[in-house]
Formats: C-alpha cells, sequence, structure tokens
C-alpha cells in the first residue's frame, strides 16, 4: 500500500448513532425523515423550544444545547440566524462534542464561529465538518477552512438538484400570483 491506505476515504456511518439537529423546523425535520431509515437509533432536538407533535414522527428527544453536542454522533444545523444564534456554535460548544462527532451546517455560517470550528477540527477534537453555508460566502481561497482534508464545504449549494430548484420556481409563482389576487400566500416567509 504505496499509494493509498485501506481505511483512506473511511467516515463514520449512521447506522446505531444519535443525530443532534439543532433547529427542529420544517428543514431539520426533512433531514430527520431522509435520515431515519439509515438506521439512526436516536434523534435529539433543540432549539427556541419544544415540538412534540413534529418531535414525535422520529421519537426525537428535547434536550439543551450542551447536550446534544455531548451525545450526538452527528450534528446537523437547520436553524434560523438570529441573535440569539449567531455564533452558538463555537469553542465551548465544540469541546463538548466526541471526537468522532460529524458537524453539519446547512443554516447560516454565522451560526458557527469558525476560527473555533477550525481550531476543533486542526486539533482532533471533532472528527470531520460538512459545511453547506459560510461567512462570508464563498470563502476566500486562502481560508484556514479549505486547507483541512477533514472539512468539506460546498458553495451553497447542497439543495441544488432540478427538482428542488423547480419546487423553488412554482412556490414563487404560486406566492406572486395568490398576492397579486390579493388572497393569502400559500408559503409566506413570516419574519
Amino acid at each position: 500500500w504505496t499509494t493509498w491506505k485501506p481505511l483512506w476515504m473511511c467516515g463514520y456511518g449512521l447506522s446505531d448513532s444519535t443525530v443532534g439537529i439543532i433547529g427542529l423546523g420544517r428543514i431539520g425535520q426533512a433531514v430527520a425523515r431522509r435520515l431515519k431509515p439509515f438506521g439512526v437509533r436516536k434523534f435529539l432536538y433543540t432549539g427556541s423550544g419544544p415540538k412534540p407533535e413534529s418531535a414525535a414522527e422520529f421519537g426525537a428527544e428535547f434536550v439543551p444545547l450542551t447536550r446534544l453536542a455531548e451525545e450526538s454522533d452527528f450534528v446537523v444545523v437547520t436553524c434560523a440566524l438570529t441573535p440569539a444564534t449567531q455564533d452558538m456554535c463555537n469553542k465551548d460548544f465544540f469541546g463538548r462534542m466526541k471526537n468522532t462527532a460529524v458537524f453539519v451546517n446547512t443554516s447560516r455560517g454565522a451560526v458557527v464561529n469558525q476560527e473555533d470550528l477550525y481550531d476543533a477540527l486542526a486539533n482532533g477534537q471533532i472528527a470531520a465538518a460538512g459545511l453547506d453555508v459560510t461567512t462570508p460566502e464563498p470563502l476566500p481561497t486562502d481560508h484556514p477552512l479549505l486547507s483541512l482534508k477533514n472539512c468539506v464545504i460546498l458553495p451553497h449549494i447542497g439543495s441544488a438538484t432540478y427538482a428542488t430548484r423547480s419546487t423553488m420556481a412554482v412556490l414563487a409563482a404560486n406566492n406572486l400570483l395568490a398576492g397579486l389576487r390579493g388572497e393569502p400566500m400559500p408559503h409566506e416567509l413570516k419574519l
């Protein structure tokens, strides 16, 4: 094995794992639905408050952020960016995670303190990270996160499929038509 090793490119599996979801809204629920068939043993979630009806579909347990970090094999961030969530995933958060844990952010870049994430990845505090969002977007080509072999970064295209883009266009058109008719928009963004 002079050019590669048998365990090269191996990662961690979802089967019998604990997945922590930060933000069990529409996207967090969609993530849980997609992960459940892979044999996830337990779902934990945190957010602005318990969502028993949504959580029941996955048997998810509402827990404090600290417990989610400590117990999860995979942490998936799907929450909104608010003053309360900015830099929420920071040195303290990563310090509580398992050194075998994988961190995934599909939310907003500013939810994560990227310097602290870099340190956690570079020092082996956590195993890996997958980022669909960063601050700024795109990252400068000399950003330290881009130098890490245990960090995969997409340019905010994690949802980029033909079907998703078509659905987004239909949703926007239906909202526009309803608004022009003076009717409630079927998918109104409530801020």
